[in-house]
């Protein structure tokens, strides 16, 4: 009997820190969603923007005095707007929402990965609008 309870504060040690680490990734995973979901509602306005810095760049290239810079960083504004959009979309359709086969060590590991990969794009994103915002002001 004495050998035995020491075994089961092991068992019970390690079952705890299994499901804590389990709550942690649950937690980190919602986080990961959070940043995804920041920045998802702007996917409109980043396709809006770039229809917009195409049109006016075309309406300068048919004007006879065009302003060559200008035309050139409406081009690069759009391509910026477009590959933001793209981006997001290439990140959620490698993210996998379930944990499948792994363990929680390796879901953890997997979801910090993610966690850097969904906080690019969203940097990605925002950079985007704000170039935006700045150069269609002009």
């Amino acid at each position: 009997m004495n050998r035995f309870i020491p075994f089961l504060i092991i068992v019970i040690f390690f079952a705890s820190c299994g499901s804590s680490l389990e709550e942690e990734n649950s937690e980190m995973r919602a986080k990961v969603i959070a940043v995804h979901d920041e920045v998802m509602p702007m996917m409109g306005k980043l396709k809006s923007l770039e229809k917009r810095a195409i049109s006016e760049a075309s309406e300068l290239e048919a004007e006879s005095s065009s302003d060559s810079l200008k035309i050139q960083k409406l081009k690069s504004l759009a391509y910026d707007l477009e590959q933001a959009y793209e981006a997001m979309f290439v990140w959620m359709r490698q993210y996998d929402n379930e944990n499948g086969e792994r363990s929680p060590e390796e879901v953890k590991a997997y979801l910090e990965e993610q966690m850097e990969k969904v906080k690019v794009v969203n940097e990605n994103i925002t950079a985007a609008l704000n170039k935006a915002e700045k150069t269609l002001k002009d």
